[in-house]
């Protein structure tokens, strides 16, 4: 039997207690494949999940909310609601995990949790059935959470999504996967360009290979210890730093200018940028096991058809390493896979926030992101903001509060937000460029990498 919460446990609420409730659920409706009779209340074959310490309820006025925790369809689940529900939910999904097989739950980030709650939102979050970059697990396993919600809670009146880095890929093809099921979405430091993000990680190895006159493609094991190490000696990255003196020979600046433009072109921070991430993006073409697109995206990567700017001291087009898609069938499937396609179809709101010097998932996801949904006549339903950081996922509560609130009223008023113009080189080469949304006071603290940037007028 359903029973709404703001109606039926109102009254255990009153206690002046929280109540968690941990679940079992029996033998589940829809097995992902490959579960074979995995029941659905335990974890697919080689994973364990870890829900210790379980989530504590937080208060909200003088009462405590109420925290739901189990596993669903071989994901572990958290959900929260407040004592007075406002009616609505908000779908919480997480980011990369790596390629453990320990599944684990977060609550909503940057103080996102306590102000839904104190707004009156109940929100849900899933591990997801898989590890890995399997978007597919978490589009699944959040979409069958939220059917979840409705038969534990009651079926909410409006569903919102948001979520970070890979929760931002998987924000973006579950709008398009399930059209009428979310009301808008709020996706950060987002995968927004699907699996072009692994061609910008090819691009950058094999374009310092190409440059430094280092062949190391296909990526050997010893590639850490052997060939990164001497490409960081010719192109003068070692001593590099972020507020140090500029260590690059002319070899160097032009990896780091042909990396800036890959990653979303001139813009405020990006030599300072460029010394935070130059080591870890060497670091992530290494490594990488297994068959599957989860284990290995890589296998969808290509540089085929890319031309890099600067060509010159290096005539890099001419000589770097070209590497067709491995898998081409996987890359090219409208089909939802580990991996799929984003083609740029919301048809909600969304509001989408990226950091500018971020280069794990670099500002260009976001370029890509604008360009597709330009492409199918959506960008009525699209606002994003640049944020002056260069961390990944590097926000404050105001910036991604302040977006929340907008984006619900766009949802409830029909009153779109303002954002920036991401694809416009010279606007995002503007010396202001993401202080229209930036938080001053995180600047004004030193927060983070904040002071990277100078200072907003």
């Amino acid at each position: 039997m359903r029973l709404r919460l703001h109606h039926a446990l109102r009254r255990a609420l009153s206690l002046g207690a929280g109540l968690i409730l941990v679940l079992s659920i029996g033998v589940a409706d829809a097995v992902p494949a490959g579960a074979g009779g995995v029941p659905g209340d335990q974890p697919l074959p080689g994973y364990t999940i870890d829900q210790d310490p379980p989530l504590a309820p937080v208060l909200v006025g003088d009462a405590f909310t109420t925290v739901l925790s189990g596993v669903h369809e071989h994901a572990a689940y958290d959900i929260e609601v407040p004592p007075n529900w406002n009616g609505d939910l908000v779908m919480w999904a997480h980011g990369y995990r790596g390629q453990g097989f320990v599944l684990t739950v977060d609550p909503p980030a940057f103080g996102l949790r306590q102000k839904l709650l104190d707004q009156g939102y109940a929100w849900a979050a899933s591990s997801y059935y898989d590890n890995g970059f399997d978007i597919e697990a978490g589009v699944l396993s959040t979409r069958e959470l939220a059917r979840e919600f409705g038969r534990l809670v009651g079926d909410p009146d409006q569903i919102y999504i948001a979520g970070v880095s890979m929760g931002g890929y998987i924000i973006g093809r579950s709008l398009e996967q399930y059209p009428h099921l979310y009301a808008g979405a709020l996706p950060m430091c987002g995968v927004m360009g699907d699996q072009r993000l692994l061609d910008f990680f090819l691009d950058y190895n094999v374009v310092a290979q190409a440059i430094s006159g280092i062949q190391a493609y296909p990526i050997p094991a010893d590639y850490l210890t052997n060939a990164v190490p001497r490409m960081q000696v010719a192109l003068g990255l070692v001593g590099l730093s972020p507020i140090g003196p500029d260590t690059t020979n002319d070899l160097g600046k032009q990896l780091r200018a042909i990396t800036i433009n890959q990653s979303g072109g001139p813009r405020p921070g990006a030599n300072a940028a460029f010394a935070v991430w130059k080591d870890f993006l060497f670091g992530i073409a290494a490594g990488a096991t297994g068959e599957t697109l989860a284990e290995r995206p890589g296998q969808l990567s290509t540089n085929v058809s890319t031309q890099y700017e600067p060509n010159s001291p290096v005539d890099v087009n001419a000589v770097v390493q070209r590497v067709p898609a491995e898998n081409e069938v996987a890359r090219l499937t409208h089909s939802l896979t580990q991996v799929p396609l984003i083609v740029g179809r919301p048809s909600v709101p969304v509001v989408s926030l990226h950091g500018l010097g971020d280069l794990f998932v670099p500002f260009s996801m976001e370029q890509q992101y604008q360009a597709d949904v330009a492409e199918q006549g959506r960008t009525g339903f699209l606002v994003q903001r640049a944020i002056r950081t260069a961390q990944h996922c590097e926000y404050s509560p105001t910036e991604v509060g302040t977006a929340w609130d907008d984006l619900v009223s766009w949802v409830n008023d029909g009153s779109k937000p303002a954002g920036d113009e991401v694809s416009t080189p010279s606007v995002v080469a503007g010396p202001t460029y993401g202080c229209a949304f930036s938080d001053r006071a995180a600047f004004l603290a030193g927060t983070g990498t904040r002071r990277l940037y100078p200072a907003c007028p």
